[in-house]
């Protein structure tokens, strides 16, 4: 169901923009999630590996090793027509549990090796109005990332990095189409795939407080195969059979700086996401629906035009170490949305976000440390007419995640 899998991701990204453009969920340890994602040139901690692995060079020598939980909260997004009070609704409120782990290790002949198990998109988007259920019953992704990576220190200054990533993804997509005289259309997917690219760092130090860093991560399409049921009318048309769908995980490229005032570092970061390769969602099945009913190709087979924007966010990460124990950190982001007002519909009502974050780290030992995060990501409310048939106001988008870890060093 590599279809299911797509517009499940569409959805599930819907939720998702909470955390960034899109469906992206860029906050996997708790240093992101206390700073807002401002965390690509300054990575103390075994979660370099995945947030700039190049920065594994200037890593204490020795196995580092960091291991979180992600409690992730999604409030109802409300929808209120300008034109029909009838098709008002709130989409369910989501709770997650996300673990996420990393690993570094020691120094090779200035090689190291690093291992990040991650979450990079997902969550879900579930609607119970006859309206939204249309096309949004329910949008579900579930995406887990492996992704080893290498970093060679050129120099005491220079380092670069390289990984593979490799994404297992899940999905579930749900649509009930209220047809009159006709009855119900209605549509049941779920897939599975497998896929995979790569990622590519660098780290440079010009001066001793200064570090300056670069990431790209690669386009990966997501390609969900599985098995579809559709009716029509009350009866079963296309039962248990074939069906898949892609949709892209975006390129990625993050550009920071961070500099250290004694013992307080600054670090700006810049990312763009490269969505102009969402162009359509198109779902396939072993036969063409157009063969079957005109309009259930219609509702469920033709393809979707989505026309995505390549999309820009700006993070601000501040970190103090008050002492030799306790470390404090807060963050700050602006998410633009790659979602054209033409395309937009109730399984994904991104908009524009700004992002709020703090937490803190304790020092136990030398080996061990604690720390916990909080981030609320704020949605604008969004105002769209389009031929998709959405002609209202979507409000209370938001998201929180509160994040707990411990990083340890052996």
């Amino acid at each position: 169901m590599r279809k299911i899998a797509a517009i499940t991701l569409a959805g599930i990204l819907v939720a998702g923009p909470a955390f960034a453009s899109g469906y992206r969920i860029p906050e996997q340890s708790t240093n992101a999630v206390a700073l807002s994602n401002a965390y690509v040139a300054n990575t103390p901690d075994a979660d370099a590996g995945y947030y700039n692995p190049a920065n594994m060079s200037w890593l204490e020598n020795g196995w580092h090793s960091d291991l979180s939980v992600t409690w992730l909260n999604l409030a109802s997004i409300d929808y209120a027509d300008l034109s029909d009070s009838t098709r008002n609704d709130g989409s369910r409120t989501e709770n997650f549990i996300l673990p996420e782990f990393h690993l570094v290790s020691p120094n090779y002949n200035n090689f190291r090796f690093g291992l990040s198990v991650v979450y990079p998109f997902g969550l879900s988007q579930r609607r119970e109005s006859a309206y939204p259920r249309m096309t949004a019953e329910e949008f579900t992704l579930q995406t887990y990332e492996i992704n080893p990576s290498l970093s060679c220190q050129v120099n005491s200054r220079f380092s670069l990095a390289a990984g593979l990533r490799a994404i297992y993804s899940k999905g579930k997509v749900k649509s009930t189409d209220t047809l009159g005289y006709l009855g119900l259309a209605t549509r049941d997917l779920e897939g599975t795939g497998l896929d995979y690219g790569y990622n590519l760092a660098v780290a440079y130090k010009p001066i001793s407080n200064l570090s300056l860093a670069a990431t790209y991560r690669s386009k990966i399409n997501l390609e969900l195969d599985g098995k579809a049921t559709l009716g029509i009318g009350g009866a079963t048309v296309y039962s248990n059979r074939d069906a898949e769908v892609m949709v892209p995980a975006p390129a990625v490229l993050s550009l920071a700086a961070a500099y250290t005032f004694d013992k307080t570092t600054v670090e700006f970061a810049y990312d763009k996401t490269y969505w102009s390769a969402y162009d359509k969602l198109d779902f396939n099945y072993d036969v063409s629906l157009l063969s079957i009913n005109a309009t259930l190709y219609n509702l469920f087979d033709a393809p979707g035009a989505k026309n995505w924007s390549n999309s820009e966010a700006f993070h601000l990460g501040l970190t103090h170490k008050l002492n030799r124990d306790w470390t404090i950190m807060a963050g700050f982001a602006i998410d633009q949305t790659p979602i054209p007002d033409q395309t937009l519909g109730f399984e994904l009502p991104d908009s524009k976000a700004k992002v709020y974050s703090l937490g803190a780290r304790y020092q136990i030992n030398d080996r061990l440390k604690v720390g916990t995060a909080y981030l609320y990501s704020d949605k604008e409310s969004r105002t769209v007419t389009n031929a998709g048939g959405i002609n209202g106001t979507f409000t209370n988008a938001a998201a929180q995640l509160l994040n707990i870890g411990l990083q340890y060093r052996f």
